[in-house]
Order: C-alpha cells, then structure tokens, then sequence
C-alpha cells in the first residue's frame, strides 16, 4: 500500500510478523498505489500514476511501472508540505521520506515496500517482514488476510484509534495516512496505535 492508513499498522501491530503479497495482480482503485491526507481544504486523496502492462487487467503487482511523466511526486509532495508542514514532528521525518520519493523507484511495489520498511521504523515496529513465494488464494488458518479488507472502499470494522490533535479540522478523522499520526505525534504514534 501506499502510504497505508492506520488500519493497516493497527494490524500489524497485533502480528507476529507482515508478509506482504507480492505474486497478486494489480488491483485499481485500492491503496495499493493511493492514500489520504488531511488538508486544509479537508481529506484529499493522493493517487499515483501508473503505467499498464501489456494485457489489461491482469499485470503483475511488481511489474506496475510509476508514470513519472505526470510530474505526480512534485504535487504529492506539495501537498503533505502543505498539509502537514506546520506539524510538531514533520521536520523530524519529512526528509526521510522526501528521500524515498526523489529515488524516483520505477515500480509501485518498490516505492510501496520502501516506504513501508520506514514506517515501520519510525514506529519501532520490529516485525519480520516476509514477502509470499506464490500466489494463494485462500490462506493458512493462521494468516490474517487483508490483501483486499484494508481498502478505500470499505470502511474499517475494527479501528479503533483514540482520537487524537490533527493539524486540520475540528472532527478527527479516522482513515488516513500513517503519515498524519506520525507528523502529528511523533514518537508517540505507537501508543495511538496500541
């Protein structure tokens, strides 16, 4: 996911490790390749172009080419300088992720696996971070599958954060990027979380 929301650290916190699906074809219109900010102007969603394989509907995850053509990074990363810059901890993390975008990854899945591992460590999230051999479409009894549970379409059954002092807006808002929790509470993200 892309910038994945908190429902997703939220699992990952109650896991034993994160195995990430990397034998799946790509899904559209999921947070595979889009996220949500808080903006001035309310939740505003980021999406990230991408460039189609050769057959339609059916491209592999890791073969999703970004389309920098669209000069994507330049908004994306306008719009979180603006959304977030007057947070207490942006300074503190901005550019580590800054750094992650300008590596310019010419695949989704990259951006998304880098971004992920920095997450995780801002979080102190020290869970094994495995990657499928093959695709499953059922899996083991003791694998939580959230492959397509955790999307923009479908509103979280089980998330529940303690609201917490966003940088935008009187009501909280719940499903949003981990970077609004980790711009707004730093190192004490984790205990929102728990």
């Amino acid at each position: 996911m892309y910038n994945p929301p908190l429902q997703y650290f939220r699992h990952a916190l109650q896991a034993d490790s994160i195995l990430v699906e990397q034998h799946e074809n790509y899904v559209k219109q999921s947070y595979r390749n889009r996220c949500q900010v808080l903006t001035a102007h309310g939740v505003m969603p980021l999406s990230i172009p991408v460039l189609r394989g050769n057959s339609k509907d059916k491209t592999h995850i890791t073969e999703i080419e970004i389309d920098y053509s669209q000069k994507w990074h330049n908004v994306h990363w306008r719009t979180i300088q603006a959304a977030y810059g007057r947070a207490p901890y942006f300074e503190f993390y901005s550019d580590y992720i800054r750094d992650v975008y300008e590596q310019q990854p010419k695949y989704l899945f990259d951006l998304n696996v880098s971004l992920l591992r920095l997450y995780l460590k801002f979080l102190k999230l020290n869970k094994p971070l495995e990657f499928t051999t093959s695709y499953k479409e059922t899996t083991a009894e003791n694998v939580l599958d959230l492959r397509n549970k955790v999307h923009p379409k479908i509103i979280p059954d089980i998330l529940h954060v303690k609201p917490y002092t966003q940088v935008f807006g009187k009501q909280f808002v719940q499903e949003l990027s981990i970077i609004d929790l980790l711009f707004t509470q730093g190192p004490e993200s984790l205990s929102y979380l728990q």
